[in-house]
């Protein structure tokens, strides 16, 4: 198939390690498209998604049309909203396509995907419709309230969402991954048809949100088809001469934790304990990629469950095989966490700040940090055969500003100074908070 003069084909990029190749191509409307072929796999999976999370709730539009506050919750919202259209339900547009769909909302990015063996082209014409075409009601928007009060107030029932909630309230003063991503039964009672119309048409536009297809695809078609369904939002941009670029507004989040420790009661059987250390070295595009990996390392040779400081925990029965790590990297925030449950709170993260202290002191060994470099590789060499791990990555590198292909180049880069300089100077107490869910 033929490539339209109105798409702007930007070439293939090839990754000789992986022996993997994906082709870029950027629509008239701006939107930025990947495709990456692989033969032998029934599946084709594709995922649309914009540069629009929870943490966005302030923000401006170059067009000079002035700052806008939005309650928390309104990307959640719009989410759920969006597979609602005028001919029904598109949920059931898709299963009659033998098509599997699904949506998630996190801080910072939005995504829609669907899988299928069958009719691809249909539900790949089918999701950027429905994603890009919003239809709102005050009569829809009130039944989607109520639905989404009764999905908040149960994640309020839930301990482990309530110690991670209550744990970014301590780490963070004003930054808004304080906010939960669903909101507030308050903050989305103020969310109207209006609110919903206003954040869609700032944030879903094309040259905010990316296309990526994975399996067994013809790229050309892709891109056609992507540009054929995306004209309209292109001629419709052309007639009002107007293009808004969304610029997101950010307050300055001060280096300190705004509370050492957090305590909440609740109908548990164990207690719960996390501890979050706030990391202040921000950074964008392959520096942020790198970030990640040194953190989400430096978890993993510390934490890991063939680490001293582990087996020390477990064999004095301070956690139990739910106990659990993560690292997480963002343009404007950064922590890590460490915990689970565990019989004595204080004992736990005690033990873990001596074991962090014990590890400064000491030093970590050139043949353990080789051992867990060599399995992150490997374990993204393994991941990299799941189509849904490949588009999840691809997006959230892209949103970074980095490109998936760069995983492999970063991880070589890191070394063992820079490990331990994240030990030495981010998971330090003066970082920590701590969150505690004890028994009523």
């Amino acid at each position: 198939m033929g490539i339209s003069t109105k798409i702007k084909p930007l070439g293939a990029v090839k990754s000789e390690v992986l022996q993997e190749e994906y082709h870029h191509a950027k629509t008239s409307s701006g939107l930025d498209m990947y495709v990456m072929p692989k033969s032998g796999y029934n599946e084709k999976y594709a995922m649309f998604a914009t540069r629009y999370g929870a943490i966005d709730t302030d923000f401006m539009l170059d067009d000079k049309s002035g700052a806008a506050s939005t309650p928390p919750g309104v990307a959640h919202f719009l989410e759920h909203k969006l597979f609602e259209n005028p001919k029904g339900n598109v949920f059931d547009e898709f299963a009659g396509l033998g098509a599997s769909v699904n949506a998630y909302t996190g801080y910072t990015l939005t995504s829609y995907l669907f899988s299928t063996t069958d009719n691809f082209l249909q539900c790949l014409a089918l999701l950027l419709d429905f994603v890009m075409t919003p239809y709102f009601t005050p009569e829809s928007v009130e039944k989607e309230r109520g639905i989404i009060a009764q999905e908040i107030t149960m994640f309020e029932d839930e301990p482990g969402h309530r110690v991670f909630t209550n744990l970014m309230n301590a780490v963070y003063h004003v930054n808004n991954v304080r906010e939960k991503i669903a909101g507030t039964t308050a903050s989305i009672g103020r969310i109207t048809p209006e609110v919903l119309y206003a954040c869609h048409q700032a944030f879903y536009h094309p040259k905010n949100m990316v296309l990526f297809v994975v399996g067994e695809v013809e790229p050309g078609e892709v891109f056609q088809l992507a540009e054929k369904q995306l004209g309209k939002t292109a001629a419709q941009k052309a007639e009002e001469n107007s293009s808004p670029v969304v610029r997101r507004i950010h307050k300055a989040e001060p280096f300190s934790v705004k509370a050492q420790s957090v305590e909440m009661a609740m109908a548990v059987a164990r207690p719960l304990c996390y501890l979050g250390f706030k990391d202040n070295c921000l950074q964008n595009g392959n520096e942020l990629l790198k970030r990640q990996l040194i953190g989400s390392l430096a978890l993993q040779i510390l934490f890991g469950k063939t680490s001293a400081l582990y087996s020390y925990l477990y064999e004095n029965g301070l956690i139990d095989l739910g106990f659990g790590v993560h690292y997480t990297a963002e343009r404007n925030f950064a922590h890590a966490v460490v915990g689970g449950s565990t019989d004595d709170p204080e004992k736990f993260a005690a033990s873990i700040l001596k074991g962090l202290q014990k590890a400064r002191e000491k030093g970590i060994e050139r043949e353990e940090f080789t051992k867990q470099k060599r399995k992150s590789i490997g374990g993204f060499l393994y991941a990299f055969n799941a189509l849904d791990f490949i588009a999840s990555n691809f997006i959230s590198i892209h949103f970074k500003g980095s490109s998936l292909f760069s995983y492999l180049d970063m991880m070589q880069e890191i070394t063992l100074d820079d490990v331990e300089g994240y030990l030495h100077s981010q998971l330090i107490e003066d970082n920590l908070a701590i969150s505690t869910v004890i028994p009523m």
